[in-house]
């Protein structure tokens, strides 16, 4: 059986996928869909040593190495920070260098990381049938990464699988997204991603974390993050795994109308990335208030009451701009709470301006 921490809406896909034949698989959409999860457990069938139509056994020895992250068919192409987050290792010679602090770990999938990969594809199999090469996000590939890959992603030696999960497909590159079958993930509906992020904010689905026991968000809290993360649960369950779930959803509702006043307290505690990301969603719900539709992200009761009327849209298109680009630059290192005030400062702008 598939693992039991897989979303309803993931397994579903899982079945479908393993139904399906082809060598390398292209997962795309945005964030907060499980991209990553389904590439991993779909390798982790592949690899299984009794795997069944619904997924992997759980139980066989290569399961249990995916698990403890040794599998020796299986290759991990991911950038370095993201590596050490999740806990999958590095290469001896990267690991001695970020040891010694000769570098900083990289946020891009690196070239010889890619080269590393091709050579692993041409090894002979350590157990079962299948070798799989995992990438994500695939968009954090440039150019020389992404061709060094080419070859091997469209004629593989032997039986070997490529799964590319990422959320920008359109940042690949035509070469590559040609090569592989493309699956685009499925959105949950609200009332499920709702039901499953209620599950595990659960005590129970915390169980085994080293991380104090803290009271689950209530239903309300939930609604909120979900209705913030764009219905996108895995984006929700980030916050409650960070222990933001209660300060997020407060602040969320009180966020639009502090932005028109400029009160930068709302932001407090807020890391940089976060509040740019937040004022994108309510630059698109005040544009979308203006144009006749309905707020995707905040309720409308919660926008501030003279936005539409007062607003003028090269104001907005303006500020959606220089948001956007903030987003590029947002992780240098500026001092935060500058950064925090003048996000606020062009919001109230933005936001009162004809």
């Amino acid at each position: 059986m598939s693992t039991p921490s897989l979303a309803p809406w993931l397994k579903t896909q899982l079945k479908s996928l393993l139904s399906q034949r082809g060598h390398a698989w292209l997962l795309s959409g945005p964030s907060g869909l499980g991209q990553f999860e389904l590439a991993l457990e779909l390798a982790r069938t592949w690899l299984c040593e009794a795997p069944t139509p619904d997924g992997a056994c759980g139980v066989c020895g290569s399961c249990h190495a995916v698990e403890v992250h040794t599998h020796a068919d299986l290759c991990m192409l991911l950038p370095e920070t993201l590596s050490i987050e999740l806990g999958w290792p590095l290469d001896e010679k990267t690991q001695d260098d970020l040891d010694s602090k000769k570098r900083k770990p990289s946020k891009e999938i690196k070239v010889d990381a890619a080269r590393e990969a091709v050579s692993f594809t041409q090894f002979t199999r350590s157990r079962g049938t299948t070798k799989v090469v995992l990438v994500f996000p695939a968009e954090r590939m440039n150019g020389i990464t992404a061709n060094t890959l080419l070859k091997t992603l469209e004629e593989p030696p032997g039986a070997v699988k490529f799964i590319l999960a990422t959320e920008a497909a359109h940042q690949l590159l035509p070469t590559i997204r040609s090569r592989c079958l493309g699956h685009t993930m499925h959105w949950p509906d609200f009332e499920e991603g709702l039901a499953w992020l209620q599950a595990m904010s659960s005590p129970r689905a915390g169980e085994g974390s080293d991380k104090k026991a803290l009271k689950p968000p209530s239903e309300q809290d939930l609604k909120t993050l979900l209705v913030a993360a764009g219905g996108r649960p895995a984006d929700a369950l980030a916050w409650i795994q960070n222990n933001q779930a209660g300060h997020i959803a407060q602040s969320w509702q009180a966020l639009p109308k502090a932005m028109a006043r400029g009160d930068v307290t709302v932001l407090a505690d807020w890391a940089p990335a976060q509040a740019v990301d937040a004022l994108q969603k309510l630059c698109h719900d005040v544009w979308a208030v203006k144009a006749g539709a309905q707020p995707r992200f905040f309720s409308l009761e919660d926008l501030p009451p003279t936005a539409s009327a007062k607003t003028g849209m090269y104001a907005l298109a303006t500020w959606a701009k220089e948001l956007a680009l903030t987003a590029r630059t947002v992780e240098h290192p500026y001092n935060p709470g500058l950064m925090l005030e003048s996000l606020a400062s062009r919001a109230k702008l933005a936001l009162t301006s004809r």
